[in-house]
This record gives C-alpha cells, sequence and structure tokens, in this order.
C-alpha cells in the first residue's frame, strides 16, 4: 500500500479530525486490496468507510446499494465535498441516453471516483462490457445482509452478485457492509460473496442513548400516540406503520390534533416522496409517518423518537428501524405497541408463500414475540441476537429500557405449563393455539366436537384461568422452546423434545404476568399516564344502571364499559366533548349525554379536578365519509359483503365499522340483511339473550349458545338489537 497520510485525507475530504470506532482499520485494509467485511450499526459512519479510500485509489469503486434514495443522498454529499461534480454518479434506470454518455465520458477521463449502481444495472450487457475495459479501484456491497434470505430485506437479485463481479474482473477486491447481521446472516453473506476468508470487521451494536419500552396495543392506540408526542412537542421523530392505509389515517389523525405531520409511503408519487422527506430533514414538519420504505439512508441525526404502530417481522427490522433515532448520541426514545392480533395478521400474509420461506418468516416473528413478551432487559436481548453479550450492570445504557427499570411481575406456574402440555399431548397434537385453549377452558366448538375431544377427562381442567390467560402462557411456553408452531399444518401446535421432557420432569416455570392479557394500558411509572378514575367510574356504572332501568334496556345499551372508562379519565363537561368520548358519537351524546356531563360536572367540581384537555383527542373526517357511504348504501338495502367489498374491506373490518356507528348513536337499519341469514325463531332467541344479557360481550354470547350461531351471526344481530333499542 502507499503511504498515505490518513488524518490529512480525512481533513481534506470531510473536515474530521478523527476517525471513529472501526473506520481507520477498515480503511487501511480497503487500501490494501483486502477483501473486507464491515458490520457496523446505522449511525457507525459505514459509508465513510469506502467513500475515503475510494477518493484516494486510483480508478472508480462502484457502490452497489438497493435504494436510489440512498444513492442520491450519497451523490449529493460527495458533490459537495469536490470542486467536480462528475467525482461521484449514479447509473440506474432512471438515466436518459445523454445522461449515461456523461457518466461513461466521466469514468473513462478518471474523474468518477464513486459509481452508484443498483444490482439491476450490473446486468446489463452494455454496461459490464464498459466496465470491463477501466480502471476498478474496488466493489462495496452495501445493505449486503440483502443477499441472505434470513437477513430482513433479502432480495433475490443479490443472489447473482458474485457471478457478476467475475464477469468485470478477476481480482477485483470486494468490500461487503452491513448495519445489521446475525451470525447466521454473516456467514451467508461471506459464502455467497466468496470472500470467506475476507478481513472482519465487527462494531458494537449496542446504542447506550437509546431507551427501549413496549406497550401494549389497545384500541386507545391513537389518543397515546398523539399525548407522547405532544409531549415531545418540536422534537422530530418518526413513526412506523405496516400499512399504507393506516399511514395515511394515523397521519391526517395527528395533523387534526395539531401536530406537523405528513405521511410517506411507497403509494404516493416519487414527487410528494421527495417533497415530504425534505419537509422532514428541513423541520417544516415533526413526525413522519411512513411505511419501511421510509428511512434507508435519511441521514438525520437528531431524531429523538421512533414509534412502532405495528409490531416488526423481524428483530433485525427493529433494531434497523429504532436505530433512526439518536444517532448524534442524544436522547432517542424507541417505542413499540405490541398485540399478539398483529402477529397474527402477519402469520397470515407468509401463508401463501413457499414453506421454506414460511419457516424463515415464522422464525424471525417467533424472536419478535419473545423479545415483546420477555421480562429480561431488552438491550440485552437485542445484543445477544446479535451476537454480542451485554452486562447490565457495567455496559453502557444498561438500565434504558423499560423492563429493567420497572421490572414485571412473575409467578410460579409450573402446574399450568404441565397441564398445558399433556393436553397437547393427550389430544394428539392436532390443534392450533385457539383450540388449545378451547380445550383448556372446556369450550366445545365443531372442531373439538367433531373430534371428540369434549369426552376427554382432560377436557375443561383449567376453568379456573380464562383464555387470556391460557393465550398468554402459551405463547411464553413456545418461547421457551416446549412447544412450536408446525409450519406445513398452518400453526398446529406441537410438542418438543424439550416440552416432552419437561412432562417427565417438571420444574419451575415463572410465568411473566404481563399486561398484555389485561385489557388496561399498563403504563411504565415514568410516563404518570392517568389511569379512569375509580370513584367517578363506579358513579357513571350507577347511573348508567338508572338510565337503562328508566329505558327499559340493558345498560350496555347506554354506554359500553370503555365509554365509561374514557369518561372517568377524561372527565367531559359538555355535550361536544362527550362525543369525542371513545364509543361515543353526536347522535349518543345527544341521547344520553346530559345526565352524565351534568353529574361529572358536579364531580370535576366538588373534587377539584384539573382536566386534562389535551386529551379529547380530534377524530379525522375521513371516518365520517366512509360512515355515510355505509348509512345511505344500508339504507338502499344492498348486500352487506357487496358493500365491504365495493370499499376493499373483510367483512370482519366492516362490521366493525357498523358496530361503531351504531354504537355512537346513529341507527342503521340491517333487518333485510339479519332477515336472510337468520330464520324468526333464531332472531328471536338472540334477542331474548342480549334482553336479559348483563354485557354485549360476543365471547360470552358464543359460549351461551354453545356453537348454534358463528360470531358474524351474533355480531350483525347485535348490531340490529343495539340501533332498534338504543338508538
Amino acid at each position: 500500500m502507499a503511504q498515505y497520510n490518513l488524518h490529512k485525507e480525512l481533513k481534506k475530504y470531510f473536515g474530521f479530525n478523527e476517525f471513529k470506532g472501526l473506520q481507520e482499520e477498515v480503511i487501511k485494509s480497503i487500501l490494501n486490496d483486502k477483501d473486507t467485511f464491515v458490520i457496523m450499526p446505522t449511525g457507525g459512519g459505514k459509508s465513510l468507510c469506502y467513500q475515503l479510500p475510494a477518493l484516494i485509489k486510483e480508478g472508480t469503486a462502484i457502490v452497489v446499494s438497493p435504494l436510489i434514495a440512498l444513492m442520491k443522498n450519497q451523490v449529493d454529499t460527495l458533490r459537495g465535498i469536490s470542486d467536480n461534480p462528475g467525482v461521484a454518479h449514479v447509473l440506474n434506470s432512471s438515466l436518459n441516453k445523454t445522461q449515461v454518455k456523461q457518466v461513461k465520458s466521466d469514468i473513462s477521463n478518471g474523474i468518477t471516483k464513486l459509481l452508484y449502481v443498483a444490482p439491476e444495472s450490473l446486468t446489463k450487457e452494455e454496461y459490464v462490457d464498459f466496465l470491463k475495459s477501466e480502471t476498478i479501484s474496488f466493489l462495496a456491497i452495501d445493505e449486503a445482509h440483502c443477499i441472505s434470505e434470513w437477513g430482513h430485506d433479502f432480495r433475490p437479485e443479490y443472489r447473482n452478485l458474485k457471478k457478476i463481479i467475475g464477469r468485470i474482473g478477476d481480482n477485483i477486491p470486494i468490500i461487503g457492509l452491513t448495519a445489521t447481521a446475525t451470525p447466521k446472516v454473516q456467514e451467508d453473506i461471506l459464502k455467497n460473496l466468496g470472500i470467506t476468508d475476507a478481513n472482519t470487521f465487527k462494531a458494537s451494536f449496542n446504542r447506550p442513548n437509546l431507551y427501549y419500552e413496549i406497550r401494549p396495543k389497545t384500541s386507545q392506540v391513537d389518543s397515546e400516540i398523539i399525548k407522547f408526542v405532544k409531549k415531545n412537542q418540536g422534537k422530530s421523530g418518526i413513526i412506523y406503520c405496516l400499512s399504507r392505509k393506516r399511514v395515511a389515517e394515523l397521519a391526517q389523525t395527528l395533523q387534526v390534533n395539531g401536530i406537523k405531520a405528513i405521511p410517506y409511503h411507497a403509494g404516493l408519487d416519487s414527487k410528494t416522496r421527495n417533497k415530504h422527506q425534505d419537509m422532514f430533514l428541513m423541520e417544516d414538519i415533526d413526525v413522519v409517518v411512513a411505511t419501511i420504505a421510509f428511512g434507508m439512508g435519511i441521514d438525520k441525526p437528531d431524531v429523538r423518537f421512533v414509534i412502532h404502530n405495528d409490531i416488526p417481522k423481524s428483530i433485525e427490522s427493529y433494531y434497523q428501524e429504532t436505530g433512526r433515532a439518536g444517532r448524534d448520541g442524544g436522547e432517542g426514545h424507541c417505542l413499540a405497541f405490541y398485540n399478539y392480533k398483529d402477529v397474527e395478521k402477519l402469520e397470515k400474509f407468509m401463508s401463501g408463500k413457499p414453506i421454506a420461506e414460511q419457516e424463515i418468516g415464522h422464525a424471525l416473528l417467533q424472536e419478535v414475540v419473545a423479545f415483546a413478551e420477555s421480562s429480561v432487559s431488552r438491550r440485552k436481548y437485542i445484543l445477544h441476537y446479535f451476537g454480542e453479550e451485554f452486562d447490565t450492570e457495567t455496559g453502557a445504557g444498561g438500565d434504558m429500557d423499560d423492563n429493567v427499570r420497572y421490572p414485571k411481575k412473575k409467578v410460579e406456574a409450573k402446574d399450568e405449563v404441565v397441564l398445558l402440555l399433556n393436553t397437547i399431548k393427550e389430544t394428539k397434537g392436532i390443534y392450533k393455539s385457539k383450540d388449545v385453549v378451547s380445550t383448556l377452558t372446556g369450550n366445545v366448538n365443531a372442531l373439538i366436537k367433531s373430534h371428540r375431544t369434549n369426552e376427554l377427562p382432560i377436557f375443561g381442567q383449567g376453568k379456573n384461568k380464562d383464555s387470556n390467560y391460557w393465550k398468554a402462557l402459551l405463547r411464553q411456553v413456545i418461547v421457551n422452546g416446549m412447544l412450536r408452531k408446525d409450519i406445513e399444518s398452518y400453526g398446529v401446535v406441537k410438542l418438543t423434545d424439550q416440552g416432552r421432557s419437561f412432562l417427565e420432569k417438571p420444574e419451575s416455570f415463572m410465568m411473566t404476568e404481563d399486561h398484555t392479557y389485561y385489557e388496561d394500558v399498563a403504563q411504565p411509572k415514568n410516563n404518570k399516564v392517568a389511569v379512569s378514575d375509580e370513584q367517578l367510574l363506579k358513579i357513571l356504572k350507577d347511573l348508567r344502571k338508572k338510565v337503562a332501568k328508566k329505558k327499559d334496556v340493558p345498560p350496555f345499551v347506554v354506554f359500553q364499559d370503555p365509554s365509561l372508562e374514557d369518561m372517568a379519565l377524561k372527565y367531559p363537561i359538555t355535550l361536544e366533548e362527550m362525543a369525542n368520548i371513545h364509543g361515543v358519537g353526536e347522535g349518543k351524546a345527544k341521547k344520553y349525554g346530559r345526565e352524565f356531563v351534568k353529574l361529572i360536572a358536579d364531580y370535576v367540581e366538588e373534587n377539584d379536578i384539573f382536566r386534562p384537555d389535551d386529551l379529547v383527542v380530534k377524530t379525522t373526517g375521513s371516518n365520517s365519509k366512509s360512515k355515510l357511504y355505509i348509512i345511505q348504501n344500508v339504507d338502499r338495502k344492498l348486500p352487506l359483503p357487496d358493500i365491504a367489498s365495493s370499499k376493499g374491506m373483510e367483512m370482519n373490518e366492516f362490521i366493525q365499522k357498523m358496530e361503531a356507528i351504531v354504537y355512537s348513536g346513529t341507527k342503521l337499519n340491517i333487518t333485510y340483511w339479519v332477515d336472510e341469514i337468520l330464520d324468526e325463531d333464531q332472531q328471536e332467541e338472540i334477542h331474548e339473550y342480549f334482553l336479559d344479557a348483563s354485557t354485549d360481550k360476543i365471547d360470552e354470547a358464543l359460549e351461551e349458545f354453545d356453537g348454534d350461531y358463528d360470531e358474524e351471526e351474533l355480531r350483525l344481530y347485535r348490531i340490529k338489537f343495539i340501533s332498534d333499542i338504543a338508538n
């Protein structure tokens, strides 16, 4: 290697006096023409590792990158530090013929030091032939985890890179770089690039300034996000959602509540996306609500929080996305909302894929479930996942997560685990989680009947605990390795060898008593987030009973429990405020609200209560548009499945929308459809049930009718019942 004064070069090109972490050693390896593999977390200064040697060495370095936005970003940065704009170029499908000619001429004239390409561009004959005849200093593969099927962002076209490189030249040094890679993925990358003897540099994955927190996701997730963002007013943040639809809705809800937020997803045209990205970088707005399309290569050092509205598909994705917070070393709060239902949704998405892909997907998801439900230090869990040991006592950032600061309670569940494993053994491992839980709680359904499981002595042995308890225990036992979900038979739960040996010799099993199986939102102590005022809640329930008696309807017809809990949290004292309470709309507020509002106003005055004005979450107008559409089409007596599909909704989601409409006090006459699906006697039977019931919970109705009606039928009749009786 020629003698370079690296510090002088660093200062000349980038203006820094010192290298960060492993940068200097990596650069020396590249300048020595060695194959090099770099694993360096987001924010560790990965790109400088290949940019500086490319600027120093003779010839052009080719940088393979998966994203156009990322390339553009880096090319702009490099042009900013050089007198000649030809110093860096992009070669991809977005260029016209004249631009391609300019790029080739700059490379041939020795002006271009870095050429950014997508892997697809390297398969074009004309580019390969051209590059063959030029001096290539080295080839850098950014985001190298894209090569591995076990990586969180697998791209099939990355698999062919080794072949392509061989066609350009035999002895070109290869540099692989990634921000996240488990030991398995690292091995995969080295093998696929054919650089198993590369100099490997691995920086620590620990980001001590990031605080990790996971909260249970409930129906109140919007107001929790709004409260969190308002508490961090003026700070920059990213909120990740899985679907474009949720991105659009949440961005709008934040805007309506006075937060400077914009959406970002692949469905927007590139002009809008670029504009929104720039608004975020220029700080014209505070919050970007985005799908994972956002953030690859976004170099904003002062993102103060990253929120996950939905739990990601893998720990790598989670690490990568949370890694965009606090890149300047300042505060970074990583908050994720977790509900096991979201995991089931992700599993459903996978079911159409090849078995091998599903197995990988399930294994990665299982790690996420373990991470979310675990009671151990979240930082320790993440670092262990990436093959790094961490000691919470001595390691930097040891107390920076909710589990360490607010330890979860644990309870002995040895006997329950034995019962659970025995249930699976006795039923020959033929059931999915849902039916295992039904067997334990003694709940007969068609499948259980057909296998005559209800005749087994083990049936109903776990009745003394509710189904949420068993679901949570089942997940913890899967995470523990005593059970596994079978992929080929779509989620059927099977015993593992570890499970069998536990049955032979049971030992202590401490179950984490997690808030995920309660309805309430258990909050970390530092957030001081309000919980309903128990005293007021009791008084409101008494009033509801009185009003129900007077109107001769069940109490839940007046207001449902979640609505009363919300009133006891937000203290609405006008009808307008009442209309903003969860599950209450204008119609319901007008019909029943007056007595409740008066009672709350008196209570607030008598008890000198400070009302949290900021807790009134305003809803967006988009809801009212779809509400109007549903009401109009029901009035026209159109078949309900047709209305649902015209709005691109599954029946379940559509029924939810109708429930929201009738529960907030608007009439919705679906009798014509109920008549289609239930005869007169059936309707009468369900009607009588709801009239006498103390609660309108569908689970209890299903249990009462013992398989005579399915969930959809009962929910549709309940809509008719509430609409007729209450509205």
